[in-house]
């Protein structure tokens, strides 16, 4: 996933620091500090509740506006849950839960008034509305009003329907009733982002849909429909199989080496435990985890446990099956996730999490609680089917020896360049910058190209790194070979902080990674091949936020005296009629080894007027289903999504 970014990235101005310090404490009394009323301190720091105010915190409106209806599907009240984006931007989520509940609250208000006015009110902290739930915090929906130039809520319940609306977080009336329930019951919730707030008010079907369907996954029984009014497109989902099904989903496009996942289900105490997993032939590790429905993208103790007890419980079998020798060391917890694509889904009636938005969970007994249903199951399943257990602890055991490989290729790696009294690949342009973060990257495609950026760069805080030819497509490769690629290897030295198990973000050499390729089939392959190599090796680079897609421009439109650059044809048609003239000329850049440095600098180096995008994963499942469909060993998925998506291509390039 991609976002246009803000890249103005020259070193900046010393701050003075020194001076300013002296002339502000003056200023510095008690009429200095602000009390904040009501829902003030959310519209005045959003990101502080929803994360950002780009394109991911508009999504979290929406996603603490379900989880709500989850919650009472979660405590078995609600059946249905209706998801609809109106052509305006206006979305509602509707279920046929208990409602919210209405009449008059300690406070004085309707009740219906202060779960979405009041931060950190709902019934989610006395252990009475919901024995488990994924609104922890009770912001969740009046972060969501606070944030919305309009919100409306009708609350079906004890024969009557309910309602009261809002703008920016303020009720225009108080809470009326407006008719009788009939057979209606439940919860109806519209609201609009407030276009002040947001940097974008444009939902992403997509992105919308992958979460549901991760919904109805970890919540067996519960429907749950997305409907977009703005493209006219709908989507429905209902999982009887649960997690089964989701680690299915997810594997589809790989083979696998058991045909049935393996399932964990326990209730530990006051924790219900639910595990899937199932391996494939991959080199790569997709586990993804959940408290209460919350993808906790961070982990947690639920995911530690997990580890644990997989690696335990793995080489205990294969020890007991004669599979490892007394003389053979223990599968280390690198060798035995190779390969494994598994989901982790904790209810727990309460949740710690770190932070509003949920990305960690803490809760020390629950480490345990997973460790020992996992353990216990895994047992099992291996004691019972022996075959489906050796074909993992053989995967398990080519790991082990694949990454003593790449140990010893990551040494010779660094010893010779020790060696060679070179650390850096002859082909890197360095900056003469020292600060990572005012340093920058360009990781161009061929000589050509890459003669052009150096000369057009700044020099001080520029670095530019060729690459000639394809890359090695690293999905398909472990890390030994990826270490020995003549490619990839100056690639790995120039940034400086390891690959793998050994990538240290903070010895990254430059904070600003940027891959610049020719606008055409090939580049759009070596982009896609680079981008492999930092999602599988090295993910902390994207999601800290620093690698990035350069835009170079496709055409160049001159009169003689005036010169504009177009990204696309219809840029292109536009700057030719603003010109109004016959005598034109039109060059089509078919690479960027044809722009001379100048114009490679103006458009596309110039962090005063070059357009980045930034690249991120915020949809960790999505994105590794995406790679695996297109670089992976599986042809008939590839050629599908080919076939499928053939008919939207506009621009082809042969």
């Amino acid at each position: 996933m991609t976002e246009e970014a803000n890249t103005s990235a020259a070193p900046p101005p010393s701050s003075g620091r020194g001076k300013r310090s002296r002339a502000g404490g003056a200023d510095y009394t008690a009429a200095s500090i602000q009390v904040l009323e009501g829902l003030e301190a959310v519209r005045r720091r959003p990101g502080m509740y929803i994360g950002s105010t780009d394109d991911r915190g508009l999504h979290h409106l929406v996603w603490e506006v379900v989880d709500n209806s989850i919650d009472e599907a979660m405590a078995g009240h609600a059946t249905t849950i209706l998801v609809k984006i109106a052509p305006d931007g206006i979305v509602t989520v509707t279920d046929d839960g208990r409602g919210v509940p209405v009449g008059k609250h300690s406070t004085g208000k309707d009740a219906l008034e202060v779960v979405h006015t009041v931060l950190h009110a709902g019934g989610k902290f006395g252990g009475g509305g919901y024995k488990v739930s994924g609104g922890l915090h009770g912001v969740g929906v009046s972060v969501v009003n606070a944030l919305s130039s309009w919100m409306r809520v009708e609350s079906a319940r004890d024969g009557s329907i309910w309602t009261q609306e809002y703008i920016r977080g303020k009720p225009t009336s108080s809470v009326k009733k407006i008719g009788t329930q009939g057979s209606r019951r439940g919860t109806t919730t519209s609201f609009q982002a407030d276009a002040e707030v947001f940097e974008t008010t444009d939902y992403s079907f997509e992105t919308i849909s992958q979460r549901l369907r991760e919904s109805a996954y970890l919540t067996k029984g519960v429907w749950i429909t997305l409907i977009d009014e703005r493209i006219d497109r709908e989507r429905s989902f209902y999982f009887e199989g649960g997690l089964q099904s989701f680690v299915r989903h997810l594997n589809r496009n790989k083979e696998s080496l058991h045909t049935r996942p393996i399932y964990v289900e326990r209730k530990e105490g006051a924790t219900a435990v639910e595990v899937a997993l199932q391996y494939n032939d991959s080199y790569t590790e997709n586990v993804l985890a959940f408290a209460n429905n919350i993808n906790t993208v961070d982990g947690g103790t639920h995911v530690t446990g997990f580890r644990a007890a997989l690696t335990s419980s793995l080489n205990d079998w294969a020890r007991r099956a004669g599979v490892l020798k007394d003389s053979d060391g223990n599968l280390s917890g690198e060798d035995v996730r190779e390969g494994l694509t598994a989901v982790i889904s904790v209810k727990l009636t309460d949740p710690q999490f770190e932070g509003q938005t949920k990305a960690k969970l803490g809760n020390a007994e629950v480490k345990g609680q997973v460790q020992t249903a996992v353990a216990d199951s895994l047992g099992q399943y291996l004691d019972e089917n022996p075959a489906d257990g050796r074909r993992i602890i053989e995967k398990c055991l080519t790991a082990a020896r694949a990454r003593e490989a790449a140990r010893k290729a990551r040494d010779l790696v660094i010893r010779k360049g020790a060696l060679d009294g070179m650390s850096l690949p002859g082909k890197l342009a360095d900056c003469q910058e020292r600060d990572p973060a005012r340093s920058e990257i360009y990781i161009v495609e061929g000589d050509s190209a890459g003669g052009s950026a150096k000369q057009g760069r700044d020099r001080r805080f520029q670095a530019v790194l060729p690459l000639r030819g394809k890359l090695l497509n690293v999905e398909k490769a472990r890390l030994d070979k990826i270490l020995s690629s003549e490619n990839v290897r100056p690639l790995i030295i120039a940034l400086g902080a390891g690959i793998g198990e050994t990538f240290d973000l903070s010895k990254l050499r430059y904070h600003r990674i940027i891959i610049m390729t020719d606008a055409d089939v090939d580049g759009a392959h070596i982009r896609t091949l680079l981008l492999t190599f930092f999602y599988r090796h090295m993910p902390q680079v994207i999601e800290e936020g620093y690698l990035y897609i350069a835009q170079p421009p496709l055409y160049r439109v001159s009169t003689g005296k005036v010169t504009r650059y177009a990204q696309s044809e219809q840029e292109r048609e536009r700057i030719i009629r603003e010109f109004n003239v016959k005598n034109l000329s039109v060059q089509r850049f078919k690479g960027l080894g044809e722009m001379n440095a100048d114009q490679l600098w103006e458009t596309t180096m110039n962090p005063e007027s070059r357009t980045l995008l930034r690249v991120d994963s915020e949809n960790a499942a999505l994105a590794d289903e995406i790679f695996a469909m297109l670089m992976g060993e599986k042809v008939a998925p590839r050629k599908e999504f080919i076939k499928t998506e053939a008919r939207k291509v506009q621009n082809l390039d042969v």
